[in-house]
C-alpha cells in the first residue's frame, strides 16, 4: 500500500488551465448572448457530424469492443498496471462503484425510465413500423436501451484507461494527462504545443461533458422538488437547486479520494439498490425477467449488424439521432473516464480493468434498463398510463412525464420520489466530484500515480462547473454547450487512436522478449523508465 501523501505539492499548469477555461467561458458567452443562431450553427455542425462521419463512430465503437476484449484475453492481459509489489488502493467493490457512478451518474437515473418510451413510438428503428408492427417495436426498445448503455459505450470509456494506468503507473511519467499517454509515439513533443493542444481539447470536452450531466440533472431535480413541495416551477428554483447541488460537490471534492468520491459511490450504490428492488416487487416482474431475457437475446444475436448500422439508403436518421449521438456522447467523456479510472485503478492488471469497465459498467447500465425500462414499456404497452401522450402533451418535456411514472407506482410520490431525489443527487454530486478531480488533475504539474491535486484547485472548478451552468441556464444556451462538446469528439477519436499505438509500443518494448519465452510472471527489471 502506498504511502505517498495525499496532497501533491506540485504546481498549477497556468498555461494549460486559462486556456481551456477561457475557450469554453467564450463559447459559453458566444451562445448565451446569441442564443438562436449560436444554438443554429451547433446543430448545423453536429447534424454535418453525425451524417457525415456515423461511419467512423460507428466503426470506432466496434474497434474499442473488439480490441479491449482482444487485450483482456491476450497475454498483455496479465500485466499490472503499477509496480509488481503495488496493490489495489481501493477494494473491488468500491472501485467497480466509482468507475460505474463517475462514467454514468444521473443520466442513467434520467434515461431508463423514458428512452424506451422514444423507441416505442419512433419510426425507421431497422425499418420497423411502430403502428403496424407494435410487438417487435416493443422488443426493440427494451433491448436498444441495452445496446446504448451496454458493453460499447463502457469500452470507449474504457479505451483511454489503459495508456493513461501505463504512462502513470509503469512509465512513472508524472502527468495524469492524455498528452503524457501520448509521449510513446509523439515523444517530448508531449511537452510542447502539440501536447497543450490535446489537453486544451480535453478540457474544453470535459467541462462540456460535464454540462450535459448538470443539463439533465437541474430541470428534473427542479420537477422532483417541486412535485414533493406543491411549489411552482421557475427559475429561480432551479438556481437554489444548482447552488444547493454545487455546495454539495464542492464539499465532497475537498473531501478528496477516499473520504469524498469513494464513499459516495458506496452510499449511491445502496441507494440504487432499495430503488431498483422496490421497482422490481411492485412489479410487474414477470414481464421484467422475460423482457430482460428477450432483450440480451436480440442484443446479443445482432449485436455487429446494430453496431454498424448507418442506414444509408433510406436516410430516416435514426442512427444520427441516436446511436451516433450516444456514440460522440461517449467519445467526448472518455477522457475523463480514462483519467479517473487510470488514478483509482493502480496495482490492478490490464485483464481486471477491462473486465470492471465492460463487465461491471455493462451489467449495472442493463439492470437499470431492464427494471426501469421494462416498468416504462409495461406501463405503455398494457395500457396502464399513456406515457407517450403525457410526453407529447408536456411538449417533449422528459421531466414531466418522468414524474407521472414516478407517481405511477405504489407509494410512488411518498416514498419512490424523495429517495429517487436523494440519488439523483449523489449521483450528480459523485460525477461533478470526478469531473473536478480529473480537469485538476489534467492541469496540475508533475502528478505522480499517488497524489492527489491540490484541494483548493479542485474546489475551483466545482464552481467554474456551477457558475457556468449558472450563466447558461439563465439563457437558454446549455444545450447548445453541450453539442458543441459533443463536436470535439471527432478529433478526440485520432487521439485516442494514438493513445493505443503508444500502449501498443510501450508493452512491446517493455515486455514483447518476455511473453514471447511465455514467461508468465514479469520481473521488474524488464520495467523500463520513463523518457
Amino acid at each position: 500500500m502506498s504511502t505517498a501523501p495525499a496532497t501533491a505539492p506540485a504546481k498549477i499548469d497556468h498555461g494549460l488551465m486559462w486556456p481551456g477555461v477561457i475557450v469554453t467561458g467564450i463559447i459559453g458567452l458566444l451562445l448565451s448572448l446569441f442564443p438562436k443562431s449560436g444554438k443554429a450553427v451547433v446543430d448545423a455542425l453536429f447534424a454535418i457530424l453525425t451524417h457525415n462521419f456515423k461511419w467512423l463512430f460507428l466503426l470506432f465503437g466496434l474497434f474499442c469492443v473488439l480490441f479491449l476484449v482482444w487485450l483482456a484475453s491476450s497475454k498483455w492481459g496479465n500485466i499490472k498496471l503499477g509496480s509488481p509489489e503495488d496493490e489495489p488502493e481501493f477494494s473491488t467493490y468500491t472501485w467497480a462503484a466509482m468507475i460505474f457512478c463517475a462514467g454514468i451518474g444521473i443520466a442513467i437515473v434520467y434515461w431508463a425510465f423514458i428512452e424506451p418510451v422514444y423507441y416505442l413510438n419512433t419510426n425507421g428503428i431497422l425499418h420497423v413500423n411502430p403502428t403496424t408492427q407494435k410487438g417487435l417495436i416493443g422488443e426493440l426498445a427494451g433491448m436498444y436501451g441495452q445496446f446504448h448503455w451496454g458493453i460499447t459505450p463502457w469500452a470507449i470509456y474504457a479505451l483511454p484507461t489503459f495508456p493513461i494506468a501505463y504512462a502513470i503507473h509503469v512509465k512513472k511519467i508524472p502527468a495524469l494527462r492524455l498528452s503524457a499517454a501520448c509521449r510513446g509515439i509523439i515523444g517530448k513533443r508531449a511537452d510542447g504545443p502539440l501536447g497543450k493542444i490535446i489537453d486544451i481539447v480535453v478540457i474544453f470536452a470535459m467541462i462540456g461533458g460535464v454540462g450535459t450531466s448538470l443539463g439533465l440533472a437541474v430541470p428534473l431535480g427542479t420537477a422532483l422538488v417541486c412535485e414533493m413541495t406543491g411549489l411552482p416551477e421557475s427559475f429561480s428554483m432551479q438556481v437554489i437547486i444548482l447552488i444547493v447541488w454545487t455546495a454539495l460537490f464542492t464539499v465532497t471534492v475537498w473531501a478528496g479520494l477516499k473520504k469524498g468520491i469513494a464513499r459516495l459511490a458506496d452510499l449511491n450504490t445502496y441507494i440504487a439498490y432499495f430503488l431498483l428492488i422496490y421497482v422490481f416487487i411492485i412489479g410487474p416482474t414477470t414481464f421484467i425477467l422475460n423482457n430482460w431475457c428477450n432483450s440480451l437475446g436480440l442484443l446479443f444475436s445482432d449485436f455487429f449488424k446494430l453496431s454498424l448500422w448507418t442506414d444509408p439508403i433510406s436516410n430516416g436518421g435514426f442512427p444520427e439521432s441516436w446511436t451516433v449521438f450516444y456514440w460522440a456522447w461517449w467519445v467526448a467523456y472518455a477522457p475523463m473516464m480514462g483519467l479517473f479510472v487510470a488514478r483509482i485503478s493502480k496495482g490492478r492488471t490490464i485483464r481486471q480493468v477491462v473486465i470492471g469497465e465492460l463487465v461491471y459498467g455493462s451489467l449495472g447500465c442493463w439492470v437499470f434498463f431492464a427494471i426501469w425500462g421494462g416498468y416504462a414499456i409495461n406501463l405503455q404497452t398494457s395500457g396502464s398510463l399513456d406515457v407517450y401522450s403525457i410526453l407529447k402533451a408536456s411538449d417533449w418535456s422528459n421531466n414531466v412525464t418522468i414524474v407521472a411514472i414516478l407517481k405511477s407506482m405504489p407509494g410512488g410520490k411518498y416514498i419512490f420520489i424523495p429517495v429517487f431525489t436523494i440519488l439523483c443527487s449523489i449521483f450528480l454530486a459523485t460525477t461533478l466530484n470526478s469531473a473536478a478531480y480529473t480537469l485538476s488533475s489534467q492541469v496540475t504539474m508533475k502528478l505522480t500515480g499517488d497524489q492527489e491535486p491540490p484541494r483548493w484547485n479542485r474546489t475551483l472548478w466545482g464552481l467554474i462547473l456551477g457558475l457556468l451552468a449558472l450563466g447558461l441556464l439563465s439563457t437558454g444556451a446549455l444545450k447548445a454547450v453541450q453539442l458543441s462538446s459533443i463536436v470535439v469528439a471527432l478529433p478526440l477519436i485520432p487521439v485516442l487512436l494514438l493513445m493505443v499505438f503508444s500502449l501498443m509500443k510501450w508493452l512491446n518494448q517493455d515486455y514483447g522478449e518476455i511473453l514471447k519465452s511465455s514467461v508468465k510472471v514479469l520481473p521488474p527489471e524488464k520495467i523500463t523508465p520513463a523518457e
